[in-house]
């Protein structure tokens, strides 16, 4: 039996620790600025935001939990506890964006009177300021960094809004675009985090990852010169990001070492392409039956 470990320098805990501290700071700022202006608009979006910066912390917590070792109850270590963060973030922000939706339609048919000076201002602010979070985020493959970064994307968006639609109401009176805005953007939002939870919950029910062809491997596998055939082949992933990779292969009884050392870098190279955190090759004489066999 062979077993491979690949270790990369992780990244995702710092991007998340920015994030939170720049989503947390500008809440702050947004509700002073929500109070100064009076606009309910804003002080809405500081209500999301908080909730923002509270998914942001919960996800800076398990990112950082998931990097530690392995022990006797979580043999493979608690990496899958980044997945659990991104499953909750996904819940709050699909139950965040119901919430903002129930509260556009009914402006819709009575939309109040915002400060736009005060929405331009503001706007101007929170694009700066979450769109450096949604930068330091980017490129992340973890599935708690893509889920992030959706929840940030949704407020650089909503901000674009707020300026297009500050902007447009200064020099016409057009209160409905602000509802009008929040609904168009919430909607898309909410496709995107959707996609993501389903992601999330096939890589918690141990799917193959989606960017990876584990039939393509098992041709090479049963290809490489040697190998009789392969079984109880098995490719799942721990966090969305690193993944684990275990198979059977059958051999002639008259091999030798030489001849199973070089079968196992053969496997090896078919799988260089995926981001392996695990690996497990287990040799089979074509005389000898698996064990695992009924």
């Amino acid at each position: 039996m062979s077993h491979h470990h690949h270790h990369h320098v992780d990244t995702s805990t710092g991007k998340i620790k920015t994030a939170f501290f720049l989503n947390f700071v500008f809440t702050i700022i947004e509700i002073i600025g929500g109070l100064l202006t009076n606009s309910m608009a804003i002080l809405s979006d500081a209500l999301h935001d908080l909730g923002d910066s509270l998914s942001l912390g919960l996800a800076w917590f398990l990112q950082k939990f998931s990097k530690k070792g392995t022990s006797e109850s979580f043999s493979f270590g608690y990496r899958r506890f980044s997945l659990l963060a991104a499953l909750i973030n996904s819940i709050v922000l699909i139950v965040g964006s119901v919430f903002i939706i129930t509260e556009a339609v009914p402006r819709l048919f009575n939309p109040p009177e915002p400060h736009a000076g005060g929405m331009l201002a503001v706007a101007v602010l929170g694009i700066i300021i979450n769109g450096a979070a949604v930068f330091r985020l980017r490129g992340g493959d973890s599935m708690n960094q893509k889920v992030l970064s959706w929840h940030l994307l949704e407020d650089v968006l909503g901000w674009a809004a707020v300026l297009l639609v500050s902007i447009l109401m200064l020099f016409f009176d057009l209160p409905v675009l602000d509802p009008l805005a929040s609904i168009g953007i919430t909607i898309f939002i909410l496709y995107n985090v959707i996609k993501n939870l389903v992601q999330t919950m096939k890589l918690f029910l141990e799917a193959v990852p989606a960017d990876v062809d584990l039939k393509r491997i098992i041709k090479e596998i049963n290809e490489l010169p040697g190998v009789l055939s392969s079984h109880h082949t098995h490719l799942w992933s721990l966090d969305g990001e690193n993944h684990a990779f275990s198979t059977h292969v059958v051999v002639a009884g008259d091999a030798g070492k030489q001849d199973i050392c070089t079968i196992k870098d053969g496997v090896k190279g078919a799988l260089k392409s995926i981001q392996l955190e695990h690996v497990t090759i287990e040799v089979e004489y074509e005389d000898d039956p698996c064990g695992l066999d009924p």
